[in-house]
């Protein structure tokens, strides 16, 4: 989809169609005023005999209003005027898209991007807008012998916003939005895709694809450079696969300086059935999703690429897969991690966390200002929080405040859980330093209490997206979350955004 910015009148637009709002109460926006006006009433008419009533979620297609330039208008229903804030702005452009990808319009020009949001400036507006367009088209049909097929798909989305003094916040915002979106893609097509061919080796190749569109440095490590490394814990879970285990790092270089990295680490379970441990057979087909962490890290180096922000990021995927066998991991293993600490494995499916681990560990060579993994780690995580927000903790609570903010921000919302000592205790092996569960009470706080033993050397924060990375029923699918967050985040962090 081709989208562009401009200031104007709606009833001067020739376009296929002109979108316009409508407030409970059947309460015209401005712009939809200014085509009230021109067409002598006719909207009005129309909402007075209860045409609609301006409920979310709701639409009206008209045609041919008189003394306007437009083929036709879409109204779209806003919902209560006092109750209008970032998620129904959200959802009122997610449903216009939705309505126009199947009226037959090619291009539309939309004027929701000019409803005032508490606290929202035009930029956010117009970045939001552009995410959610992309997102609502996104379809995943790479395996149908026989695809659906939109007839007349909406190909131009025009933009407008008031004043002629927003148009160059305007674009750069246009671009941001461009960014994020083809990142959430790039994770959510990842995710989306079967483990027969989404394994270890696939990811690493994407990887280097990305490596060679945007000049990055790449590093893939194998089996036998991690055994030695140490990396005995990330090895334990790849023992029962035949696919080989891969260690990616990219680097992207955007600050001349020698500023310190950012780091990403993804969890890279490419598909997990829990090893020994092995998981019920229900829904395990959504087992493909544990690499939604690897696709998130890597689907915000492209948008951080994209946007060629003036940062240092590093990535880093420890990628396997996690399957039982005879030469398969088997709970009471004890197994010595690349930190030296040691771990009894008391559960083979909490196996994130032992891949994870070393690849905190093999952070620490980057001198990093600040570590973020992402995963697919606990149900615990969904118990507590569902398939709203992602878990959040951190080393430092300002730190975990700024990604907080940039979930917020970003429509990407994640929640700060403790990380007090008084979880470690559950932690505690007679055999080893530490198991590799805690039990089942907090089990989403003892996952990333685990990690936190080998994060001591830098500041670290932790992602538990497993409720938030995909979806199950009718709208099953990758999510591409957290790279709205963790784009937010970053600019923010480069001074692109506030």
């Amino acid at each position: 989809m081709e989208f562009s910015i401009k200031s104007g009148s709606p009833e001067k637009q020739r376009s296929a169609c002109v979108v316009v709002g409508v407030f409970e109460a059947r309460k015209l926006t401005l712009p939809a005023e200014l085509l009230d006006n021109a067409a002598n009433g006719y909207l009005s008419d129309l909402l007075r005999r209860g045409d609609m009533e301006g409920k979310a979620g709701s639409t009206l297609l008209l045609h041919n209003v008189p003394g306007t330039l437009c083929d036709r208008i879409l109204l779209v229903g806003l919902g209560k005027e006092k109750e209008f804030r970032d998620q129904e702005f959200s959802n009122a452009v997610r449903t216009a898209v939705a309505t126009l990808n199947e009226t037959g319009a090619f291009d539309a020009t939309l004027f929701l991007t000019e409803l005032a949001i508490r606290k929202r400036d035009v930029a956010w507006r117009v970045r939001e807008t552009v995410r959610m367009a992309i997102d609502t088209t996104y379809r995943f049909d790479d395996f149908k012998s026989k695809k659906e097929t939109v007839r007349r798909p909406l190909r131009k989305l025009t933009l407008v916003v008031e004043r002629r003094n927003e148009l160059a916040e305007a674009e750069d915002a246009l671009l941001q939005g461009l960014a994020i979106a083809e990142g959430v893609a790039f994770a959510r097509n990842l995710g989306n895709m079967p483990p027969n061919i989404c394994h270890p080796t696939y990811l690493a190749e994407q990887a280097q694809a990305l490596a060679s569109e945007f000049n990055l440095g790449c590093e893939i490590l194998e089996r036998e450079a991690m055994a030695e490394l140490g990396m005995n814990a990330l090895l334990s879970v790849a023992r029962g696969a035949h696919q080989p285990p891969k260690l990616i790092v990219l680097h992207y270089r955007g600050s001349r300086s020698s500023e310190k990295p950012t780091v990403l680490v993804g969890k890279g379970v490419t598909f997990d059935t829990g090893g020994i441990s092995l998981k019920p057979a229900a829904d395990m087909d959504e087992m493909k999703y544990d690499m939604c962490g690897a696709a998130g890290v890597l689907g915000t180096l492209k948008a951080v690429a994209r946007l060629a922000l003036p940062i240092n990021l590093t990535v880093i995927v420890p990628a396997t897969e996690n399957m039982p066998g005879g030469n398969a991991s088997r709970p009471g293993d004890i197994v010595t991690s690349m930190s030296g600490q040691t771990i009894e494995i008391l559960n083979t499916d909490a196996e994130g966390r032992l891949i994870l681990c070393d690849a905190l560990t093999y952070a620490e060579r980057f001198n990093p200002d600040v570590v973020i993994d992402v995963a697919t780690l606990t149900g615990a995580c969904v118990v507590a929080l569902g398939h709203v927000a992602s878990g959040l903790f951190a080393s430092r609570d300002n730190l975990a405040r700024d990604l907080q903010e940039a979930g917020e921000d970003a429509l990407d919302r994640a929640w700060h859980l403790p990380l007090w000592d008084d979880y470690q205790e559950l932690l505690k092996s007679p055999f080893a330093d530490m198991g590799n569960i805690g039990g089942r009470w907090g089990g989403a706080i003892t996952a990333a209490c685990f990690l936190s033993r080998f994060t001591k050397k830098y500041d670290w924060a932790h992602l538990d997206i497993a409720g938030t990375a995909w979806k199950s029923g009718a709208q099953k699918g990758a999510t591409g979350r957290p790279v709205p967050l963790l784009v937010h985040y970053l600019l923010q962090r480069s001074g692109k955004i506030d």
